[in-house]
């Protein structure tokens, strides 16, 4: 394999592929990104077993072929070279001679025969939206999913289609982010799958504001086309929780906010707290919101937010990084709050197809 590419343009795929390399794996291939030379691209793969991330860059290609190396060592190196074009030759040995102006280095690759062939797939669930929507639901929900290894039935996002809608979904079992909106797909591509959550962050990083996303769902495995890219992931295999059952049906107050306002307020008031299990206190009286903390070794701390509000006086405890997760991953300038008493769920929406549910903490 021989071939000339940018610098620019291979450090993309790189970056758009080695996140998903384990730190850590018994298998050596593993560690490695697969480059292969055809015709004018360079395709560049890598696979941690569970998500495969496959790429394309424009290339120069002498001679096709294929091989892999390590995918960390060689974009540190690429990064710092200080030319704009990079030759890549490879041996039948799979050593590598890098050449970029008066640089030079020998790379000791694996063979690709050593690297996992790229899943197959045949699912007949194919859907399409807009990347920049597709982002925007998952960076809205994702957030809320679990990280407990003992319910992975919740470590993901769940996408839903069903009943003529298409819903984002994550929990923890304390909070849950749902997006939810119409869709128009046929009753025979109803279902419901549960996406791991490293792949919706490796999908957050590389969603783009314009064209499409080309999802295809199989019976154990899930892929991602959109641009040049493609990424494979396999799916959750266990039943996802009926999330409806934990909406309130309506509460006593419905406060419209400010949504940077009090999120800047909340944060504040929130770095007085040493221990993460604490919580701070929400109290709502007639036009104005206060925002206060307590630690027993540190003090306390208030902050007063001027609202529209001429309901009864409600105090609420919630754990402030569960309060400021939507806050920080919603765009709107408004959001509304809904409460009822201290220890009933609350409800967060604003102007989108969106709502986050949010238990209480017990005020001490």
């Amino acid at each position: 394999m021989k071939l000339t590419v940018s610098k620019d343009a291979i450090l993309e795929g790189l970056q758009n592929t080695q996140s998903i390399i384990s730190v850590r794996s018994t298998l050596p291939v593993l560690y490695n990104v697969c480059l292969k030379a055809e015709q004018d691209r360079l395709w560049l793969t890598s696979t941690d077993l569970e998500v495969t991330v496959r790429t394309s860059v424009a290339a120069k290609v002498s001679r096709t072929g294929g091989t892999t190396l390590p995918a960390r060592r060689i974009f540190s190196i690429f990064k710092e070279l200080p030319v704009s074009e990079i030759e890549i030759d490879v041996d039948d040995k799979d050593v590598a001679t890098i050449r970029a102006g008066a640089s030079f280095y020998k790379i000791n690759g694996i063979s690709e025969d050593e690297f996992p062939p790229l899943p197959k797939f045949q699912g007949n669930r194919v859907y399409s939206l807009e990347q920049a929507e597709f982002r925007n639901m998952l960076q809205a929900t994702s957030y809320a999913a679990s990280s407990d290894d003992s319910r992975p039935m919740l470590n993901g996002v769940l996408l839903s289609f069903k009943g003529g809608k298409l819903s984002v979904v994550a929990t923890d079992g304390r909070r849950m982010a749902m997006w939810e909106q119409d869709a128009e797909w046929g009753r025979d591509m109803e279902g419901e799958w549960i996406v791991p959550s490293k792949t919706v962050s490796e999908l957050l990083k590389a969603l783009k504001d314009e064209g499409k996303v080309r999802i295809q769902i199989a019976e154990s495995q899930v892929s991602f086309e959109f641009g040049n890219l493609l990424t494979i992931s396999k799916l959750v295999d266990h039943a996802y929780p009926n999330f409806r059952q934990v909406i309130p049906p309506g509460s006593d107050q419905r406060i419209s906010l400010e949504r940077e306002l009090v999120m800047h307020a909340i944060r504040r008031v929130a770095l007085l707290l040493t221990d993460r299990s604490g919580s701070i206190t929400l109290s709502f009286s007639k036009d104005h919101l206060e925002v206060s903390a307590m630690a027993t070794d540190v003090g306390e701390a208030r902050e007063r937010v001027a609202i529209k509000y001429s309901g009864k006086d409600v105090t609420v405890a919630f754990n402030p990084d569960f309060l400021l997760d939507p806050l920080r991953n919603l765009s709107s300038d408004e959001i509304s709050f809904e409460i009822s008493d201290e220890l009933s769920p609350c409800l967060i929406r604003n102007d989108k197809p969106f709502l986050y549910v949010l238990m209480p903490m017990r005020i001490k």
